[in-house]
């Protein structure tokens, strides 16, 4: 038993040395984002007095119109919502969608098939349980624009472009699928596609599990609206609830609506004292992010150099939080899940079995003892129980936790394949 951690020990450490180049260029982006984030709070005066909140109908709050101007300075956007109100990314998304499509508009989603809870919210699934409260229930009319292999079809999306086109959905993160997923040059290009179609259309990305990982967020290259979590990225690790929405002002206002209601917007809404942990988490996230973005590639290199399919390659570049390693059979899955579970710091003891999950059509293996449910930047790992028997691993506020789990992984790993 001792020569498994050896061992495993040994192929981590290893693998740590063979990218710590890489570690310094992920540095050098989270300074950027940081002193990004600390302008928009020098510029906006961010004081205790915007740490007070208020009750009831919630009007008047100096916090959460202070903090709304901080997300949409950082982010380079005209304006931006960002509240507790949001119950997780999809239905910040959610409140997007139904903000600004109407019926007989048109949704694209330009790089293939969303992941499985935007299919409800959008109506596209077969047999969808939803279908009469989904987009496609209000009478909204949706495309694809088929991958070609895992990346985006650059060349065929001018085709589905047809003239009732409302928006288009740019997904940055892949989901449960193979794809690539979209960095900010990518989206720069399919917005300039799409806008030398039609310059009306709304460019919305669904910017989940992105912010800081790159220099530049979508908006400076030209998306009209994003949305994400406030569970991911942006909170930091300490934000236990939320969502934001950023864009053009146009656009962020109805989806503003959607979220309270008409005549309300974004002028409602009492923050049940969450201001300053929002702002905080937000002032923390491009140091969490980075520290999360070395436990990925770390992670990604080790099942490398272990013989395993990882997407993608601690080589490649990146542009979101998300890992995928290919195991060999459900076991291996499994071990990998119950190995991050046993070295989480909340629910050690426990060991995840696949279950259903709302949303998905398959069994789901979930692993995260995390301070805050569900939260995807503390280090978790998923998948859907089928082949290829995919892992997702995500997150980590620390990392050096991401690396005390790796090598707890790999010992268990070794034993199933008594190596």
């Amino acid at each position: 038993m001792e020569d498994y951690k050896i061992k495993a020990d040994e192929i981590v450490e290893k693998a740590q040395n063979a990218i710590k180049d890489k570690f310094d260029e992920i540095d050098k982006i989270a300074e950027y984002n940081q002193k990004k984030v600390l302008d928009a709070f020098c510029k906006n005066k961010i004081g205790e007095e915007h740490f007070y909140t208020v009750t009831g109908y919630g009007h008047d709050d100096l916090g959460r119109e202070a903090l709304d101007r901080v997300y949409a300075d950082a982010f380079k956007a005209e304006a931006a919502i960002v509240r507790p109100h949001f119950v997780s990314g999809s239905h910040t998304i959610a409140c997007a969608l139904f903000g600004v499509l109407k019926y007989d508009d048109r949704l694209v989603s330009i790089a293939g098939e969303p992941y499985d809870t935007m299919q409800q919210i959008i109506g596209s699934r077969p047999n969808c349980d939803d279908f009469e409260t989904s987009l496609m229930g209000h009478g909204v009319k949706y495309s694809e624009v088929p991958l070609l292999g895992l990346d985006v079809d650059y060349e065929n999306i001018e085709k589905y472009l047809l003239s009732d086109t409302k928006m288009v959905l740019i997904q940055r993160s892949r989901g449960y699928s193979s794809r690539k997923p979209l960095n900010i040059d990518d989206i720069e290009r399919i917005i300039k596609t799409v806008k030398n179609k039609n310059p009306d259309i709304c460019c919305f990305v669904d910017n989940c599990y992105g912010e800081f990982l790159e220099e530049k967020e979508p908006i400076e290259v030209g998306a009209d609206l994003i949305a994400g979590s406030l569970i991911k990225n942006p909170g930091g690790g300490i934000v236990e609830a939320g969502g934001y929405i950023a864009g053009k002002k146009y656009y962020v206002d109805l989806a503003a609506r959607r979220l309270t209601a008409p005549g309300i917007g974004a002028m409602g809404g009492a923050m049940h004292n969450q201001t300053r942990v929002i702002l905080q988490g937000f002032f923390m996230a491009p140091s969490v992010v980075a520290g999360a973005y070395k436990g990925i590639i770390l992670a990604s290199k080790v099942f490398e150099d272990m013989g395993y399919n990882t997407f993608p390659k601690s080589s490649e570049k990146r542009t979101d939080l998300i890992q995928t390693i290919q195991f060999e059979n459900e076991a291996q899955q499994q071990a990998f899940c119950a190995m991050i579970q046993r070295h989480s710091p909340i629910e050690s003891y426990l060991t995840p079995i696949p279950d259903s999950v709302p949303g998905y059509d398959c069994d789901l293996l979930m692993a995260g003892g995390s301070f805050i449910e569900g939260s995807t930047i503390e280090l978790s790992a998923d998948g859907p129980v089928r082949e290829p028997w995919s892992i997702y691993m995500q997150g980590g506020l620390s990392y050096y936790h991401v690396k005390i789990a790796l090598k707890g992984v790999v010992e268990e790993i070794l034993k199933l394949k008594k190596l």
